[in-house]
């Protein structure tokens, strides 16, 4: 009988701990002392397979070392998971949009206004999202900060147009008209 990978441990110890807080070293545990890279295969559940498992970085409820898987996993039977972007699109993609999120504006590093104690961490998310066709390409991508990513994930419409855009500036008072061609001009200072 062939042996159970480290990965489908780790599968099979979190569906029986849903809900519950678990530590690393649980994990550790469960997969077995020879495995030295559990840790890399909770990411690629929680990255790859879409499992919804929280750690410091996302619950400041949850201490260093401390692993929660929220809900049950999803069916990933007949589902192909995509790959992540790669390292360097996603460089090109935080160094164009200057280290910040694209939806609420803050930076990488700052406190975050939403989990106090927490600092903001920047993620790479599509605008339109994969599972509405959306492409891994440069246009297709922006900064998010893990708040405004978990809020989207799925479920942000396409962008909006420029027509639409446009309209609403118009719409505007003069004083924000002018802050959006600020904020517009320092968006793009230099660049095409």
């Amino acid at each position: 009988m062939s042996r159970l990978s480290s990965k489908e441990r780790l599968r099979r110890f979190f569906r029986n701990h849903v809900g519950e807080v678990v530590t690393g070293h649980q994990l550790q545990e469960a997969v077995g002392p020879e495995v030295l890279e559990w840790a890399r295969r909770v990411r690629e559940l929680r990255n790859d397979e879409g499992w919804p498992i929280r750690t410091h970085n996302d619950d400041v409820n949850l201490k260093p070392g401390e692993y929660l898987l929220v809900d049950d996993p999803p069916d990933s039977s007949g589902y192909q998971f995509a790959k992540h972007v790669g390292g360097r699109l996603r460089a090109e993609v935080l160094e164009r949009n200057g280290y910040t999120c694209q939806m609420c504006g803050a930076g990488a590093g700052d406190d975050d206004k939403e989990v106090p104690g927490r600092k903001v961490r920047l993620h790479v998310g599509h605008i339109k999202d994969r599972s509405h066709g959306g492409r891994d390409e440069l246009a297709n991508l922006r900064a998010l900060c893990s708040t405004c990513n978990q809020g989207a994930k799925n479920l942000v419409q396409e962008p909006p147009s420029w027509t639409w855009l446009l309209s609403q500036i118009r719409r505007a008072s003069r004083d924000d008209q002018w802050k959006a061609l600020e904020w517009l001009k320092s968006k793009f200072n230099g660049t095409d």
